[in-house]
């Protein structure tokens, strides 16, 4: 199997690759992929040291998967060139969630959805992969009416430059300022840049993406994305109103018979999920279930996870096993 990652050195990039290897993934071929500035840099590879290639050299390769985090120019110029070859391409960047011939998968969800023509498949947003993990199997049995969402997000989902500049404020010296405010001890209501209606672009992404992966364009959806000094993971705070009643019981019976999904919660005893226990892991953390008592059929819960593993790299390579496995092998 020969597996290019395109935008290698970055972030994400390297967490597919620690990923790429934790999970044993079938690589006879590793081609890391960067920016021109990164060419001929090294990234290690099950121990191996290979040198960086560029895009136009990596597409001639003609790779049977390719994963992309290198942002959305790339990925729309890019992209089809890879799948003109052969080559399945997984984008994590926003580039093509919303195109209506573009499958938006979670595997767990729809990866069955998927077909060989499927060239290009777009790894969901972040924040959006976790919610939609824990709200797949609760929409099925009662069918969600309508969503309140607040996220409280890692500045690792900005990239390096702000993760450094909490880093250097932390430590009291002078940033490189990647937000325009201070984010150390600090709480920044903007993820992205502003649009439509005052909402944010990230904010836009949950809802449009949420209904996309759900198949279900009538969901009333409303979010706010914040920006919090943590680095190890997203946290959401999500009301849920459902058509239908339902029994907290079954609400738990559904979450913890649902793969992917651990429940956390006993909060008498301080046990609820946290950004600082999820980092490094997989799965996606519900806890502070309850019944909203303030509405008909509503539900609080409390959602949290790795940004950069299953809010990205873990996701895409789940896709590429299964693409591999069901398409290609």
């Amino acid at each position: 199997m020969k597996v290019a990652v395109v935008g290698a050195t970055g972030l994400v990039g390297r967490v597919m690759l620690q990923i790429l290897e934790e999970r044993n993934f079938n690589v006879t071929e590793l081609i890391p992929v960067a920016s021109e500035k990164s060419v001929g840099k090294k990234v290690k590879f099950h121990g191996k040291e290979i040198e960086v290639t560029a895009l136009a050299k990596a597409v001639e390769l003609k790779p049977d998967i390719a994963l992309f985090s290198a942002g959305g120019t790339t990925s729309l110029d890019w992209a089809p060139k890879f799948a003109e070859k052969g080559t399945y391409v997984i984008d994590n960047s926003s580039a093509w969630r919303m195109d209506p011939e573009t499958r938006l998968v979670v595997p767990e969800i729809n990866a069955q959805q998927l077909t060989q023509e499927d060239r290009i498949i777009a790894n969901p947003n972040c924040s959006t992969i976790q919610l939609v993990m824990a709200l797949a199997p609760l929409h099925k049995a009662f069918k969600i009416k309508r969503l309140v969402i607040s996220t409280y997000q890692s500045v690792s989902g900005s990239g390096i430059k702000a993760v450094k500049q909490m880093e250097s404020e932390r430590q009291g010296e002078k940033a490189d300022m990647f937000y325009q405010h201070p984010i150390d001890k600090n709480c920044i209501p903007q993820c992205d840049m502003f649009a439509d209606l005052g909402y944010t672009k990230e904010e836009w992404k949950l809802i449009n993406e949420t209904r996309k992966i759900l198949s279900d364009p009538d969901i009333k959806i409303t979010s706010t994305c914040v920006r919090v000094p943590v680095d190890g993971g997203h946290s959401e705070s999500v009301n849920i109103q459902f058509e239908e009643d339902y029994r907290i019981e079954d609400i738990y019976k559904l979450l913890l018979a649902t793969p992917g999904i651990t429940v956390q919660d006993n909060p008498m005893i301080g046990e609820y999920p946290m950004p600082l226990n999820a980092k490094g892991k997989d799965d996606v953390f519900v806890g502070r279930v309850r019944r909203d008592f303030s509405q008909k059929h509503g539900l609080n819960m409390w959602i949290v996870s790795d940004n950069l593993r299953k809010g990205a790299a873990t996701n895409a390579v789940q896709i590429a096993e299964y693409v591999a496995e069901k398409l290609l092998g």
